[in-house]
This record gives C-alpha cells, structure tokens and sequence, in this order.
C-alpha cells in the first residue's frame, strides 16, 4: 500500500531515534545514575525499571487485557500476538474472529496476510542467498542478475545495486509501479514498464517503493535460477520450520485457518469486502503467514543469524540489514527533532531508552495491518497481526508492550494516539472526492465521441465502449479493469477507481482532449499522479487516441 510509508516512518517515531548499541554491562554509572554502561560510550543504556526478566514476564502478563481493550476500542475483528524472549516464545495468543461474517475465531494457527511485514523477511532471504553464494553480494547491480530490466535513467539502470533496491534509494517514487498491480498486472508486465516512470535524485531521496525492493528480490532469485517463492521456501522458510507461511496468494487462499481482510467502513465498523492479491509484489507485501511463523524468524535475527546454535545466516551479511542506508524522517528546521532510518527492507532505530529497535509495520487499506518489533539488546521481539485496515492497533499494542518493558508503565496514551495517525488511511482518493457536478456544466459531448481505444507507454490500452448512452472504460489485462465514465462538465467527465489505493468513495476526472471537433485523446487524473499526498502529475495517465 503507498500510504504504508507513514506507517514505517510513523513506528520508529514511537521508539525512538537510530542508534547503535550492544550488549550492555553490569557495571552501574559511576555517578550513581540509572545509566547502564555498555561495552563503549555509545552503547549505554538508560536501566530497566526493574531486572529484565521480571520486567518482560510482567509486560507479557499484562498483554491479554491491552489486546482485548484494543480490538474492543477500535473495533478491528481479530489479531494473533507472539513474544519471543532469550530465545523463547513465551506468548502467542489469538484474539477476536479471523471473519467477521462467519464469527469465526483467531488462534496461534490463523494465517494472515503481513503486507509491508515482508520486507525484512526478504531482507534475511536475500542475506540468505549472500551466506550461500559467495559470489552474490548485497553491492551487486541488478542487471547482472536481471539484464533486461531498465529504469527510466540509463545510469540508475546501470548502476542500482540490490542494496539500492533494498533501501528505497533508487529514486522509483512511492507508488510507482503500484497503480501497474492495481488494475491487474503481474510483475513480469510491471516491472517491464517501470522504465516509463520518472525518477527522484538517486541515492540523494528515500521513496518508499514496492516494486523497487521486489526488483531486488527477484534479481536474487534470478541470481539462483529459481522463482521467488521457490528462494523464500528453500533459504527461509523451510529451514526455520515456517510451514504455514507463503508468498503465494493461492495458498493462503487455500488455508482452512485463514483470516479475512476487513475494510474500514466507518467508525468502528469492519466490513469484510475485499481480498487482496499481492502475488506481483510478493517480496515487498506479499506473503502470509501466522504469529508464530515470525517468532521463529525473529528468534533467528536476535540469535545474530544463528538456529540451534549453528549459523544460519553470516552474522556480518545479516548485519548489514539492520544498519542504517537510508535517512527516513526528522526535520532539519528542528534540531530537537532526531533522525530515523531504514536498513534493508526494515526500520533501524531505537528506543527512548537508548536500545537499537528493529521494526516494520505492514497495512494494506483493504483490510490487514502488522508490525513486528525487535530490541537486540533485551533479545526481545513482538509481533501483532490484526485482519482490520490500518488502524493502529498493532503499533499501540506494540508501543504499550516496549513501555512496559523498559519502565513498568505507559509513557502516553497509545490506544488514543495511534487511531489518528492512520485515520487518513482509509481516505478515499481522486481529484473529484466530495465533490458534485458543477450546476452550471456544460454537457457532455454525444457518447459516440468518446467511443475508442486510447494508448499509454505504461498503461497500455484504455478502450471506450458504450452501451445505450453508458459510457465504461476498461484498462488492464484483456480489459479486466472497468469502469463506468459519468458527465461532470463538459469533456470532462468523470469515474470511480477502484483498487487498494482507490478505496470506497473515491472519485476522479477522465479530461478528454478536443480538436477540430474530434477526440484526440483522454487524461485519467488519478493514474496520471501517484496516489499519495503532494506528488505532481507525472505523465503516464495521458493516453493518445488510436482508433
């Protein structure tokens, strides 16, 4: 989803600023205070309330009672928690009902779809792939794997590394690609037509960018020979005995124990409508997978890449996944303001209390949000999977867990402010959203004018048929996205986009262009700008008449 770049900035806000840090020591501070010494100056800590242990079984003892809370404040239908501690799953817990409509319930078996969550889980495929290959690299251009792909800049092309891909610095703005899947692409289409989208500065910008990381995926598993699903199931999920996860759609269609995705329909209110098929993006938002399937991923990442005591992953290729690539957030007219960032598919930062964090959340606006946290230094993970659109609900259960943790208390009112940060996400989009047509429009030209096919370089074709006066435009693969074209003034008529990024009560212009008492040709606003706040129109949704 384009608008999960404020979930990700948005977590690591809730714990703090990047640092690095290890291990600490069990020397106090020699001023007396409640500064634990860390083996150097920047690894020091600010002390648990209480000794480790006994502030983590406390935190998880008082879990059941958030969760509860937050399902019931909010209204989203169900979620499943794990915690990992010292190696250990000492929670996993469902909550609520995986299908609103069945009233089925969630259990540690249910699977759900993690969107965004899947980008560090590739980030460790990859790494994977790196320990196994010693002649892949994380510094390797894509083209080398991928000799028919190209961006929009012949540089960039030549130049972009998996790494680049793998930190959203290639200049690919967010969205782009994404409109390509809405309306039915596979990835094969879409990434063959990412050279028509322009491009921000490379390496200069951070642009949170699906397919970007999905081109670094696959160019891993083009590096093997192999399929993307089949280098996930072989490197990571088969070894860490992931059995109920998959970057398959299918599969997770297939699964008994499975829960629906939930739109937000009003406040509240879940509605299960839609289902979501993110087989084109799989690296960056497609896989599904249960609590407990990311505890042992994460048990695995707090091990420094270990299972069972062996190497499973080159702690030094996997550390390069969580160090810091890419300027995320902070304002640079603040200087109270701290700096958060991005590793390899994942969120580098830290807590109030000086400890790195390790996070990502996922949502998709159709109905699934996720987040998954991890603090090294406690050797401590949580992750929460909730089936309702972005509501904030694993970030407060997340940030509610981490404060308990670290001071045996809530430091703010999570549950209150997580809600409004993702409020905006189930927004309709469109340039026309709560508008009427104007009293005084114009009408519209006879429907035969507009009657056509009309081509884009990245969209491909947009036909216009009528029917008895109803117009319908139909884009995609063999037309599979329609839509029905209403007057609004003049040649301006308008439409309903529908997808993941076009949520109910969207609206948008279809401008057609006149000449000579003939239609030349047509802009669909909304695809002629990423959906997303402040982006400028960039081109692609300006068809050219062709019949």
């Amino acid at each position: 989803m384009v608008r999960v770049v404020a979930v990700t900035a948005m977590a690591v806000l809730a714990l703090g600023v990047t640092a690095c840090t290890a291990g600490t020591t069990d020397e106090p501070s020699p001023s007396g205070s409640v500064v634990a010494l860390g083996e150097a100056p920047n690894q020091d800590v600010v002390e648990l309330y209480t000794d480790r242990d006994t502030a983590v079984a406390a935190a998880v003892d008082a879990l059941p009672r958030f969760i509860e809370k937050a399902l019931e404040q909010t209204g989203v239908p169900g979620a499943a928690v794990a915690v990992v501690s010292n190696g250990e799953v000492v929670f996993e817990e469902g909550y609520g009902v995986r299908d609103v409509s069945t009233g089925e319930p969630v259990s540690v078996d249910t699977v759900f779809q993690i969107a965004s969550l899947s980008k560090p889980l590739s980030s460790s495929i990859a790494a994977k792939a790196i320990t196994e290959d010693a002649d892949l690299s994380w510094e390797d251009p894509v083209v080398e794997y991928l000799p028919d792909f190209a961006l929009n800049d012949p540089y960039v092309t030549e130049h972009g590394k998996i790494a680049d891909y793998f930190s959203h610095r290639t200049g690919i703005p967010t969205g782009g690609g994404d409109d390509l899947e809405d309306i039915g692409f596979d990835v094969d289409y879409i990434m063959a037509h990412m050279n028509q989208i322009p491009l921000a500065s490379f390496r200069d910008t951070y642009q949170y960018s699906n397919f970007g990381l999905t081109v670094g995926g696959e160019a891993v598993a083009a590096s093997r020979g192999q399929t993307w699903a089949q280098t996930a199931n072989e490197l990571l999920f088969e070894p860490l005995g992931m059995t109920s996860t998959t970057t398959v759609h299918d599969d997770y269609l297939a699964a008994d124990d499975r829960a629906a995705m939930h739109a937000r329909t009003g406040e509240g209110q879940y509605e299960q409508l839609f289902d979501r098929d993110a087989d084109a993006e799989a690296p960056a938002g497609g896989v599904a997978s249960t609590a407990g399937d990311i505890a042992k991923w994460m048990n695995m990442v707090l091990a420094n890449g270990e299972v069972d005591g062996a190497e499973f992953i080159d702690p030094l290729v996997l550390a390069k996944t969580y160090s810091a690539h890419s300027i995320t957030g902070g304002d640079a007219k603040d200087l109270t303001s701290r700096t958060s960032h991005y590793g390899f598919g994942t969120n580098v930062g830290a807590t109030v209390t000086g400890r790195v964090s390790i996070s990502h959340s996922g949502a998709f606006g159709w109905g699934s949000a996720t987040n998954a946290t991890m603090i090294p230094d406690l050797d401590l993970g949580i992750v929460v999977l909730t089936n309702g659109a972005p509501s904030g609900v694993p970030e407060a259960v997340v940030s509610e867990f981490v404060d308990l943790v670290q001071f045996g208390e809530e430091t703010r009112p999570w549950l209150d402010l997580w809600p409004g940060v993702f409020e905006h996400f189930s927004d309709p989009a469109g340039d026309l959203v709560g508008e009427e047509p104007p009293a005084d429009g114009a009408a519209a030209g006879p429907a035969a004018d507009y009657v056509g096919t009309y081509t884009s370089p990245y969209f491909g074709d947009f036909v216009v048929t009528e029917d008895n006066g109803t117009l319908t435009g139909a884009l995609g693969p063999e037309g599979g996205y329609t839509f029905e074209i209403d007057p609004w003034d003049g040649d301006t008529l308008s439409f309903v986009p529908t997808g993941e990024n076009a949520l109910p009560g969207s609206l948008s212009s279809a401008v057609f262009v006149r000449e000579g008492g003939q239609i030349t040709g047509v802009t669909l606003t909304y695809f002629n700008k990423f959906p997303a706040p402040g982006q400028e129109p960039n081109g692609l949704g300006v068809f050219t008449r062709a019949g």
